[in-house]
């Protein structure tokens, strides 16, 4: 098979990217999984079983453990600070930010194997304590924060030690739970500093989400080509 090499300056690929830059974002119009709302009313207060399907998992949480067919396993526990949870066999996993169903899932791959041939873990959240924000994306520190009286969205990314260089701040989203539907919002930061925008409240068991700037990570990246303005080979199969 023969191959033909083209060379093509990488000013064309940058301009490739330009276009998309500054339109990226998390969620959009087009988003099937969450309602995509102009703004979020607060969440749902009430603790019915029902809701803790999207619940996330937070410091301070009581839950209980069961391992179907092995009564040896079962443990209820706090999980702590830095979202890990003791377990017996595992010892200390860290469960924080996710769902039971996910949790569940994270326990199950830790006993499959070595100990067990196909666990089926069960996750019941006891006592919920959703007073924790999950910081995620473009951000110096992804992780869980906890919601300190009234918190705003600018204080819970400064809690992830603000944005990070190839933050978009015009696509910072924030995820919520409402009459037990996901939805989510979208908000610039740019925008709520100048003071154009409302700088809205968060809530415990809300997801913050800053988007990447497509461009800026493309170029964050560059160091697989020699230096700007050289010729980079693409191969194609004739």
């Amino acid at each position: 098979m023969l191959r033909r090499v083209q060379l093509l300056p990488l000013a064309v690929a940058l301009s490739a990217l330009a276009g998309c830059a500054g339109g990226w974002g998390p969620v959009d119009s087009s988003s099937t999984a969450v309602s995509v709302v102009h703004s979020l009313p607060a969440p749902d207060v009430t603790t019915d079983a029902a809701d803790f399907s999207n619940y996330r998992i937070g410091p301070s949480d009581d839950l209980m453990i069961d391992v179907f067919g092995a009564p040896d396993l079962k443990r209820e526990g706090q999980v702590d600070g830095a979202g890990n949870i003791l377990l017996p066999l595992i010892g200390n996993i860290n469960i924080g930010g996710k769902t039971p169903e996910e949790a569940s899932v994270a326990i199950a791959s830790q006993l499959r194997g070595k100990y067990l041939k196909d666990p089926q873990v069960t996750i019941t959240i006891v006592k919920a304590n959703p007073r924790t924000v999950t910081v995620d994306g473009a951000v110096q520190q992804p992780g869980l924060y906890p919601v300190m009286g009234h918190m705003t969205l600018q204080q819970a990314i400064a809690a992830a030690r603000g944005t990070g260089n190839i933050a978009n701040l015009d696509n910072v989203v924030i995820f919520r739970t409402v009459n037990k539907q996901r939805m989510a919002a979208l908000f610039s930061l740019k925008q709520i500093r100048s003071g154009h925008m409302t700088d809205p409240e968060i809530y415990g068991n809300d997801v913050v989400v800053v988007g990447e700037d497509a461009m800026q990570k493309f170029l964050r990246n560059l160091s697989i080509f020699p230096r700007l303005g050289s010729f980079v080979p693409f191969v194609n199969a004739l």
